[in-house]
């Protein structure tokens, strides 16, 4: 009796087998690794998609190969392994045109110099991207989110324009969306430099690149209101504070350097020195109160009058000529304008 014997026993080597592929697509630009799965893959020679060699391939081990893709048309192509026992059976790898990435929009559009901005890219076509570019200049780090969105954190650049492209097995996108690198902004004076606690005062601020600021800070708190008027000039109004509050303004260029600015306090009157005198000019009144020293000017009534700072605490001046009776006397410093004491102007005695 005669018994059949499997090849392999009769010592006949049998061509390599595919179960397996996967991915089992790709585009047609080619670059897909692939992992094909099977058996009696030693000492394969090649591995083909359609006529096409791989453009390289490795033998894993006996049952699986990696094999990148060459490119080809779109459409299903049959993937074989050669081997010097024979040709393996096919398994279909399809090929999917890809569409040429489009940016369509960045936000934001805008950030400094030093690069870190996170930007969101709005767009198509970005599956499988491989490059975010600003200005030439590779993203810091990227993420693809979907096929229209990407994040990318932005390299350092120059201040202006960088065009943003994206790269994709489908391509690069043309270079239609633009980052715009700012300038940090520097600040050179502010003037005034002091106001009061209450705030409210009109504060203008000089310096450079300081278009599209978002912020202007007293400290550690944000303006009441303020205006860019152009580059080189900003006015701002100071919010509420005590003590030293340098100024810092953010553009998206980043922060400035500080500004000095202080809060004084508002002054106080408690004496005047005479409180009285002739209705004609000259009598040197001396007042006394507290927070005096920036006086910036001295008032009989409605008349401004010449005076002299002595110390935080005394002020002299020069009393006005007026008509007998009662004239109220007040003091505005830099921060602000005490309640006023009253001077009397009294009508010589008669001969």
């Amino acid at each position: 009796m005669i018994t059949s014997r499997p090849a392999e026993r009769q010592g006949i080597v049998m061509p390599p087998t595919i179960s397996a592929i996967s991915p089992s697509q790709g585009p047609t630009t080619g670059s897909t690794t692939v992992t094909l799965t099977g058996t009696g893959m030693t000492g394969s020679t090649a591995v083909r998609f359609g006529s096409t060699n791989a453009t390289s391939f490795t033998v894993n081990s006996a049952t699986q190969i990696t094999a990148v893709s060459p490119p080809h048309a779109a459409g299903a192509t049959a993937v074989t392994v050669v081997n010097p026992t024979g040709t393996s059976n096919s398994v279909t790898f399809t090929y999917v045109a890809v569409a040429t990435p489009v940016v369509t929009g960045l936000t934001p559009s805008n950030g400094p110099t030093s690069g870190g901005t996170s930007v969101t890219l709005a767009g198509t076509g970005f599956t499988g991207a491989t490059t975010v570019t600003f200005a030439g200049v590779p993203a810091t780090s990227f993420t693809v989110n979907s096929a229209s969105q990407i994040t990318a954190v932005t390299p350092a650049g120059s201040a202006g324009a960088a065009v943003v492209t994206v790269t994709t097995p489908g391509g690069t996108s043309a270079p239609d969306a633009f980052f715009f690198y700012a300038a940090p902004p520097v600040l050179s004076s502010a003037e005034p430099a002091r106001g009061p606690t209450a705030g409210g005062v009109t504060v203008t601020l000089t310096g450079s690149n300081l278009l599209n600021a978002g912020t202007v800070r007293f400290d550690n708190t944000n303006a009441a209101s303020f205006t860019v008027v152009s580059a080189t000039q900003i006015t701002a109004i100071a919010p509420p504070g005590t003590g030293s509050s340098p100024i810092t303004v953010i553009t998206p260029g980043g922060a400035s350097n500080p500004v000095a600015f202080s809060y004084i306090p508002s002054p106080a009157l408690t004496a005047l020195v005479p409180y009285s005198g002739p209705t004609s000019a000259g009598t040197v009144v001396t007042l006394t109160g507290t927070n005096l020293a920036t006086t910036s000017a001295v008032v009989f009534g409605a008349v401004t009058v010449p005076f002299t700072v002595v110390s935080n605490t005394q002020v002299t001046a020069i009393a006005p000529a007026g008509p007998a009776g009662p004239v109220t006397v007040t003091v505005t410093t830099a921060g602000g304008t005490a309640p006023g004491l009253t001077y009397t102007r009294n009508v010589p005695p008669g001969i």
